[in-house]
Formats: structure tokens, sequence, C-alpha cells
């Protein structure tokens, strides 16, 4: 019987050891997480139970359970490299199998789509046309390898001062190139619906009627409409006309574009006794943009950056947790498959309760503490020897009792 028993033992003593070899051959590897090798006695029982003076049968392995501590985050130089800080795994789609990690050294494939080494897919969950996001779905996260659309200018705004002491224009109607026919210019970008730039300038001239100008506009040197008239209080503020939109006809590009009709706001100018000066001058078009770059917040919002200055959000890294996450089954290359013991798999946000933060341009390193695994070692390997001491001593006293004549 002790032959048995030290032989369960030099058994336990190996697993020990092959499960230390596994997390020290792993101190390297991404998101790997440690196992323990965990224990059992053995007991013979019968249908009487176990007598007070039953020995034990010797050591099972129990479990071998894995341990989910946090890793240590390192950064790293690419925005697509995440790790998670605290609970969760990202998820990844295998041609419609979901499997989960803490692996996220993610890269670009010829199509654009964010993927592991292995091929597989990063889930995020989708944007909505109106914000936010569609936790209630999964999609492959793809970055815009196409360009972004421009967009024409359609609402301008001016926030400027015009001098309140301002004396009339020599000369009238305003001409760009006659200085003397107006008092003031101020000049912006405009785009058509084809994206190609503009240049707007804004003519400013004092009336011989207090507190009123006249403003002109001119788009690639032509004029747009008549002048429009600006009447100000004796306090300063714009009253006509009485919201502050000057209504400019559409200017038609010759670049074949659509006409571009603009809302012009002047609401916010004022006339005081300070000099000529333009506090902002703003308009929401834009040409057309190339992808030029991603950016990952601690949410897992994910945002393409274009070279128009636009960004557009191209969903939100889904994250799953799970109610025991020892019950996962392990399919290497650091991913896991949900089990009935690990539970469902319970989606949610990063930020959120029962979810961490995802870290942009970070790995997650093992969490092998390399001491701890090198004591460990030393323990197993005595208790191997303790085992197969215990082989020969069982061996020495049975040949002692044959010898018996």
């Amino acid at each position: 019987m002790s032959f048995r028993i030290a032989l369960s033992g030099l058994n336990a003593a190996q697993t020990d050891l092959s499960v230390t070899a596994n997390n020290v051959a792993n101190v390297s590897t991404t998101g790997f997480k440690s196992s323990r090798a965990e224990f059992a006695d053995l007991f013979a029982t019968s249908l009487q139970g176990v007598a007070t003076t039953a020995v034990g049968n010797g050591v099972q392995v129990s479990n071998i359970s894995q341990q989910f501590s946090q890793g240590n985050v390192e950064f790293t130089d690419s925005n697509l490299d995440l790790a998670i800080s605290g609970q969760g795994f990202f998820m990844l789609n295998d041609a419609g199998a979901l499997s989960y990690t803490r692996a996220g050294a993610f890269q670009l494939d010829r199509d654009g789509y964010v993927i592991n080494s292995s091929q597989q897919r990063l889930q995020v969950y989708p944007p909505i046309d109106t914000g936010g996001f569609n936790t209630g779905g999964l999609a492959d996260l793809r970055l815009l390898t196409t360009e972004s659309a421009p967009q024409a200018t359609g609402v301008v705004e001016f926030v400027l001062n015009l001098p309140a002491d301002a004396a009339p224009p020599a000369s009238a109607p305003v001409n760009p190139a006659d200085p003397t026919s107006f008092n003031h210019a101020t000049s912006l970008t405009l785009y058509d619906s084809l994206g190609a730039a503009h240049t707007g300038t804004m003519y400013f001239a004092k009336t011989a009627t207090a507190n009123q100008w006249t403003a002109q506009l001119y788009i690639d040197g032509t004029s747009v409409g008549a002048a429009q008239t600006l009447q100000y209080s004796n306090t300063g503020f714009l009253t006509a006309p009485a919201n502050g939109q000057l209504p400019f006809p559409a200017y038609t590009p010759a670049t074949g574009a659509a006409p571009i009709t603009m809302s012009v706001d002047l609401s916010r100018s004022t006339q005081y006794g300070a000099s000529f000066g333009v506090n902002s001058v703003t308009q929401d078009g834009f040409t057309t943009g190339r992808l030029i770059g991603i950016n990952i917040d601690q949410t897992g919002v994910v945002q393409a950056r274009f070279t128009n200055g636009r960004s557009q959000p191209l969903g939100q890294v889904a994250i799953a947790n799970f109610s025991n996450p020892q019950g996962l089954q392990q399919l290497g290359d650091t991913q896991w498959a949900e089990t009935f013991r690990s539970g469902q798999a319970l989606r949610g946000q990063a930020g959120n309760s029962g979810f961490g933060l995802v870290q942009s341009g970070a790995l997650e390193a093992a969490n092998v503490d390399i001491t701890e695994e090198l004591v460990k070692m030393i323990t197993s390997q005595r208790n191997f020897q303790a085992n197969a001491q215990m082989i020969s001593t069982s061996d020495a006293i049975t040949q002692t009792i044959i010898n018996i004549r």
C-alpha cells in the first residue's frame, strides 16, 4: 500500500512541476494567465464508512485552476495594442465562433479589419447614426480605407467688433481693388460640395447713418448679391437684421459643384469704441479627408481621424465578463471559450461596473511571478524526492521481510 501512496505523491509532484514549468515558459506571453495545481487526499471507504484507524490512500490532483489576476500593463508604440485594466475579456470572431482573450496585440489585415495573430476579428458595438452605440449587437471592427466625404459650407459665423468712431470710406460702392472703398475686411476658407476650397472675404463699410454699416461678401473675387445693412444700437449691439442672419444668395462655383448656400451669422458682432478686431470666424464645411490614424479612449470608443480634421466613430470595443472565469475552457493562443461552468458571457462597456478600462498603446503582460514559480519548483522537486525516498524505504522493508527465514 505504501508503494501506491508514494506513487500518487510522485504523480502529484510531477503534475505540480509541469504546471510550474508551463507558467515559467509563458512568462513573456502577452495576456497569459498562470495556473495552479490543487490537490486532495484519498481515502478508501466502505458501507460502514471510514474507520478511525484507516490510513489514507495518497493524493490526487483535484483541479488545475487558472489565476485571473491583473498582469502588468506595458506601453507600446501601436494604437492597436490594447490592454484591459480590470475585469473583462476582448471578444474575437472566428467565422461566427466567439472566443475571449486578454491578449490585445491587434493589427490590420488587407481589408482593413482589426485582427489578432490568428486572423480572428476584434468585436465592437457598432455605431448608431443618431449617436451612441448598439450594445445589443456585435460587429467586426474595420478601419475605413476610403476617404472622408467632403461637406459644403452651410453656416458661417463672424464674431468681431466694428469701431464706433469710424468714418465712411472715401469712395463707394465696395471695390476689393480699391482700399478706399471699405473700412475693414476679413477672410476665411469655404468649401463646396466637391470639397474644393474657396476664399470668402467680408468687406465692411461705414455709412453716413449713425451706427450703421454695410457688409459685402465676395467669394473668389466675385460679389455675392448686394451689400447687406447692419444697424447697431447706441450700446453697441446688432439690432438689424433682427436675428443677425445676412440673406446672401447662393454662390455657384466654377468647379461644377452644387451652389453654396450659406447662413451668414453676425449676431454676436458689436460696435464699440475699440479698434476693429476679429475674435473668431467659423464655418462648418470641410474638404475630402484621408485616414491618418485612430484613437481609442478608456471606454473603448474607436475614432477614425482624417486629414481634414474630422473624426468618425467606428465602434466601441466589446468587453465580456463571466460569473466564474475559472470555469472557462482554455483554447490555446491565450484564448478561452464559454462553458457551463463559466456561465454565459456578460457583455458590457469598458468603465461600467464589473468591466475594466481599455488602455490603447499598451499590452498586458503575463501575471506570472517568476520568483514565486521558482520557489514552487524547488518545493515540488523536494516533494518528488521525498516520495521517491519513500518508495526506496518501502522497497528496503519489503526486501527485509522477504529475506526472513
